[in-house]
């Protein structure tokens, strides 16, 4: 991996990808950056776009449209092509279409010599992600999906709104797949250093477990509201990948719930499932176990089987 620069290559220059490459300029989260699209054209156009407004910047970033060879020198893969997401359609239903999508990408990466960080944030991303660490032959910690980093953002924005307080102080997470089977340990999430379960049993504060049944439901729902109401989301998860890309290129350390290999946590091993880790310059540092309640734990459980049946169907082991 490099380190005299910040380079990402973006794969995939659909409106997840140029979101997050908007945001990227925005917030000068690299010095470099290279967009990859089997629509060579829009590719070239988007980073025309983009670097039209390097005037209005603060951001001094390189912006171009390029091949899978520029890849070789590249600190950070982020892979975000593949087919959208219909209305009504679970993100597992997108998982043998997207395959096919994956395999015609990960081999020329590969070939170019490319040696840093895949991020991946095509749907179902707890699959692609796996896929991807399959068909790359990397070492896990090195290949990482948004996971459920945007569900868990989502979880605090409502509950911090419900509460009337500052998402920033609400430590809440979403794990297990991102999809239909994730959900909220509730016996770990926080107010500050307040057990949110405790917060609500306070006779002056308006929260039920009716309450926080129903933010976990519209949690789970809110990307199908969004594909109902505007037909893609992008926005909230190119925001979600600039903090992960953050926490890569500023060796943070940072704890984000990244879809990651799980090598035993959870009594699980080999599943991709978005889980809280910590993430610095060489992709995931550690999987942190949270200490699951008895029906926590088989929560868990069933989504990683999920995720594990449907990997399974696709005969994928051994890479390349």
């Amino acid at each position: 991996m490099a380190t005299d620069k910040r380079k990402v290559v973006l794969i995939g220059a659909g409106m997840v990808g140029m979101s997050y490459a908007y945001a990227l300029l925005n917030q000068s989260a690299c010095d470099e950056l290279v967009l990859i699209d089997l629509d060579r054209e829009r590719a070239r156009g988007e980073a025309m776009d983009l670097n039209h407004g390097l005037a209005f910047s603060s951001s001094h970033m390189k912006i171009c449209a390029g091949e899978y060879r520029d890849c070789a020198d590249a600190d950070i893969v982020v892979i975000c092509a593949g087919v959208a997401q219909k209305p009504g359609e679970s993100r597992l239903n997108l998982l043998q279409r997207n395959a096919e999508v994956f395999r015609s990408i990960v081999d020329p990466v590969g070939e170019s010599g490319f040696n840093g960080i895949f991020l991946v944030a095509t749907n179902p991303v707890d699959i692609m992600t796996r896929i991807t660490c399959s068909l790359s032959g990397f070492n896990p910690r090195r290949v990482l999906g948004t996971g459920t980093a945007l569900d868990t953002a989502r979880l605090r924005y409502l509950l911090g709104n419900h509460l009337s307080v500052d998402p920033r102080n609400i430590h809440a997470y979403v794990i297990g797949e991102h999809g239909d089977s994730e959900f909220v340990p509730w016996s770990q999430a926080m107010l500050a250093t307040k057990p949110i379960r405790e917060i609500c049993s306070q006779p002056d504060i308006n929260c039920s477990d009716a309450d926080l049944n129903r933010i976990s439901d519209e949690v789970r729902g809110a990307a199908q509201e969004i594909i109902k109401a505007k037909k893609a989301t992008y926005y909230g998860i190119g925001m979600a990948m600039v903090r992960i890309t953050k926490a890569i290129f500023g060796d943070e350390n940072s704890v984000l719930t990244v879809s990651a290999m799980l090598r035993g946590e959870y009594g699980e091993n080999g599943v991709f499932a978005g889980v809280p880790c910590i993430v610095n310059r060489s992709g995931i540092r550690k999987v942190l176990e949270l200490p699951l309640n008895e029906e926590e734990q088989k929560k868990f459980k069933d989504s990683c089987g999920t995720l594990q049946a449907v990997y399974q169907d696709l005969n994928l082991e051994g890479g390349r």
